[in-house]
């Protein structure tokens, strides 16, 4: 089969058109396939580094970049609480003192970047906590219960109450409420951990829902989607206000510790069969109209480089968003941005960390792979085919997702796949894999540098960038592409 190579600049395109129909693979587009609305709960969502962070100009600026890219419409972090933001005190006679001036600064900002925040509840101010448990992240929460829950209601309450002062209840009540995070691990001291949670839980959306009853307060926020059917159970059978339920996942997460079966699943799959136990849990409880948010979800929880900073996330995102359609209502990808520090001060700009972007403001291929997945349409067409998205946009254009998904490093067969669509002329088509859209290759070009320059900066930048996209004339509606392994490829059709 002979090739019409096609250059932008002087990087090879990915998608190739060939001159016959021949291919691999035959896709058949049916514009009236039957459909379905594709809301974009993949990319609502976003976590971050904690708190004090977001007061940071490297880590709004990486908030303009998601937001100038995707759906973006909440963020979450970690300890809104913690003693370096100053909230609680206590004066010598034990009296509580509420200092809210870092709080305002740090949600006016999300505000002011048009987004809201999901509001994680914890950790423990020093002053209210019942012992000295400190986490082992490098900025040391502490994670113990509070020595006395009437004083952790009153701050609770003090918050509320100023949150709806400062920013007026209608605007509060479009907020989401998480009370901890993964309190089966250990980021709770409370013994027993579930029982000692669930009194946590309680005082927590009581002293939220005395404020305003519009407040949406949820949990249980564990690690490996644990915990759901007991949380519901208890709530239900106390009427403890529940809005929603969260919970977490890694596709690097055991088969034993979340299913708990010895099972194998892969990567691609994992998060998703997750998502679908927690959605029947649901389903199958006292409450099971509650909407379900997975306040956490990554291909890894570990610092790999081949996963995380790597193409290979391109395929893994879209697996992500095909496999979890009408499962979930939201999910939250953690991080948006390696301005983070769970483990210290970063010390090297790719280290496999969590973020789409990388220190220096320097997208990775995650970034991209969410930049392309924003462009899908809001209404899923059937395709039974796998590596595949058919969608169709609000003004009736279908776009298109393809991809060749292999494992973290694997190898894989070019995907070479002829598209059919009666009585299209055009398509647009924009292709990321490690070669486009990557800045590794220019990184280890520069020597892997610790610290790069400005210019250097700069350099990887440009390498990173989503590559243009390029229009395609067809012939009698076929495109043939193909897509390199850890490839994902957008094809508008015009």
């Amino acid at each position: 089969m002979t090739r019409t190579t096609l250059m932008v600049g002087l990087l090879l395109v990915s998608a190739v058109i060939a001159t016959s129909a021949r291919a691999d693979e035959i896709i058949r587009l049916d514009r009236n396939a039957a459909s379905h609305p594709f809301p974009h709960y993949w990319e609502r969502m976003f976590g971050s580094g904690r708190a004090a962070l977001s007061l940071r100009d490297s880590y709004r600026q990486d908030l303009r970049a998601l937001k100038a890219s995707t759906g973006v419409e909440y963020v979450r972090f970690h300890g809104i609480f913690h003693d370096e933001l100053g909230v609680y005190r206590e004066d010598k006679h034990g009296a509580p003192i509420y200092n809210f001036s870092y709080i305002d600064q740090i949600y006016d900002g999300l505000l002011a970047e048009g987004v809201r925040p999901m509001v994680e509840l914890g950790f423990m101010p020093n002053a209210l906590a019942s012992a000295r448990k400190i986490q082992s992240f490098w900025y040391a929460p502490n994670v113990a219960p509070p020595k006395d829950y009437a004083r952790w209601d009153g701050l609770i309450s003090a918050f509320a109450h100023h949150l709806i002062e400062r920013y007026g209840a209608d605007e509060v009540s479009h907020w989401y409420f998480e009370v901890w995070n993964e309190p089966n691990l250990d980021f709770w001291a409370g013994r027993p951990s579930q029982s000692s949670y669930w009194t946590l839980y309680e005082h927590t959306a009581r002293a939220l829902k005395s404020v305003d009853a519009r407040m949406r307060v949820g949990g249980p926020a564990t690690a490996q989607a644990a915990w759901i059917p007991d949380f519901i159970a208890y709530m239900a059978a106390h009427d403890v206000p529940v809005d929603f339920v969260s919970t977490h996942v890694y596709a690097n997460d055991t088969p034993q510790n979340v299913f708990h079966s010895r099972t194998p699943i892969s990567r691609a799959s994992f998060v998703c069969s997750a998502v679908k136990k927690v959605h029947e849990e649901i389903k199958a409880s006292a409450r099971p109209a509650l909407p379900l948010i997975w306040s956490e979800f990554n291909a890894s929880y570990m610092n790999e480089t081949a996963v995380t900073d790597a193409a290979y996330m391109g395929p893994w995102l879209a697996e992500t968003a095909r496999q979890c359609d009408g499962l979930v209502d939201a999910m939250s990808y953690w991080t948006f941005s390696d301005v983070f520090e769970e483990q210290g001060v970063i010390k090297t700009p790719f280290y496999g960390g969590y973020g789409l972007i990388a220190a220096g403001g320097v997208p990775k291929p995650a970034f991209n792979a969410f930049t392309l997945l924003h462009r899908l349409g809001e209404e899923r067409l059937t395709l039974e085919v796998d590596g595949t998205l058919l969608t169709r946009r609000k003004d009736g254009t279908l776009v298109l997702a393809l991809w060749n998904y292999a494992s973290p490093g694997g190898t894989a067969e070019v995907r070479n796949v002829d598209v059919e669509l009666p009585n299209a002329t055009v398509a647009e088509v924009i292709t990321i894999d490690a070669a486009h859209g990557d800045a590794a290759p220019a990184y280890e070009a520069l020597g892997s540098p610790r610290y790069p320059t400005v210019a250097e900066l700069a350099v990887l930048k440009r390498a990173a960038a989503l590559p243009a996209a390029v229009d395609y004339p067809l012939r009698d509606g076929h495109l043939v592409l193909s897509i390199p392994v850890h490839g994902l490829a957008l094809i508008t059709y015009k």
